[in-house]
């Protein structure tokens, strides 16, 4: 059976790591029809949106993407077409994975931890209100009405919303993740001491959650608290599920673990689709130099074969990337001991390394 699955090309390395990694896929000998198309600051010098309709169409009509880096301009611009993607599908459920391998430099060994981030909510809603605009005005006047707390008047405000529905659904998908994989803790993490009726809301969820599943372990933390464990002690935990501004700082650290970015995928999850993408930004300084290294698209390529019950052809493709960076021969300069080293390859040579690996078993 073919799939059809929309391959996002990005932009800085983007089309590069999608063009490896597209490779890489089709030699596990998965049948996969690829919709090419564009999103990001390329396609927007063209078409004055960096998230064209025929991307959504397509997305609407394969339900499946493999997307490349995007970039997302800092304080000023376009707002992140990463969130939009996540928000126009609803794909609530962030799974990132965060996994040591042989090869790869870090402070810890053994790390297997998966992050579950919720999507939708929080402060990466977008709902925002400019200083001194009208709507930041208002919001100021009846905040202090309401809390008789008093907000400077030349104060920017963004705003944090958290329902029950939303924290319901993530929790639960924690906790189902951990059942299917044969995992026996998650920890919802949140900071319910300050935010009581937000991150409070959270929490109170996620422990009648938890209820439901006698058979895992649960246990809840306070962010900061997290983060200093998470560098601590990681090898006590296990499934973290946390709301969106935790979920993508935390991924971060987490990635930070087991030797960086490079090496960490990630799927967006909903009832209307899938999204795969690394964790990683476009690095646009090193586009089009055949550098950057593809391993962290090219094993969200592998959590899209899960998805889509390739679990054979997952796994192949796993074990070649990680025999290719446990050999070190092949690999980019990233994961070479020494960065500067000449015998480092390039994003193309480090995908083309993968596949032979796959062809000799």
């Amino acid at each position: 059976m073919t799939r059809s699955v929309t391959l996002i090309r990005g932009d800085g390395t983007g089309p590069e790591l999608a063009e490896v990694s597209r490779r890489c896929i089709d030699a596990t000998g998965v049948k996969i029809n690829w919709d090419v198309q564009e999103a990001g600051v390329d396609i927007m010098k063209v078409k004055g949106t960096p998230l064209p309709d025929e991307l959504l169409r397509s997305i609407e009509r394969t339900g499946l993407a493999l997307k490349a880096p995007i970039t997302t301009p800092v304080g000023t611009g376009f707002r992140s077409v990463n969130v939009a993607l996540r928000q126009q599908f609803d794909l609530y459920a962030c799974i990132r994975p965060c996994r040591s391998y042989e090869g790869v430099r870090s402070r810890y060994k053994n790390i297997d931890l998966v992050v579950v981030r919720e999507n939708t909510e929080d402060l990466y809603m977008g709902v925002e209100f400019q200083a001194g605009s009208d709507g930041a005005r208002k919001i100021i006047e009846v905040s202090q009405k309401e809390s008789g707390k008093k907000i400077r008047p030349s104060s920017g405000i963004s705003i944090k919303p958290i329902s029950p529905e939303g924290s319901e659904r993530i929790v639960r998908c924690a906790f189902e993740y951990a059942r299917k994989n044969k995992r026996k803790k998650v920890t919802a993490v949140h900071k319910a001491n300050i935010m009581k009726f937000t991150d409070g809301l959270y929490l109170e969820v996620a422990r009648a959650v938890a209820k439901s599943y006698p058979d895992i372990e649960f246990e809840d933390r306070i962010v900061d608290n997290m983060c200093m464990q998470l560098v601590q002690k990681p090898e006590l935990y296990d499934v973290i599920v946390l709301p969106n501004l935790y979920g993508d700082i935390l991924s971060d650290l987490c990635a930070g673990l087991i030797g960086g970015l490079g090496v960490a995928p990630g799927a967006n999850i909903g009832e209307r689709g899938a999204i795969f993408e690394a964790t990683h930004g476009s690095a646009p300084k090193y586009a089009g130099q055949n550098k950057v290294n593809p391993c962290a698209v090219i094993l969200s390529g592998v959590l899209m074969l899960r998805h889509i019950g390739e679990e054979k052809a997952a796994d192949r493709l796993d074990s070649a990337v990680a025999k290719v960076i446990r050999e070190g021969k092949h690999v980019t300069y990233d994961l070479k001991e020494n960065r500067d080293d000449p015998t480092a390859v390039g994003t193309r040579e480090m995908g083309e390394a993968i596949c032979r690996a796959m062809a000799r078993g």
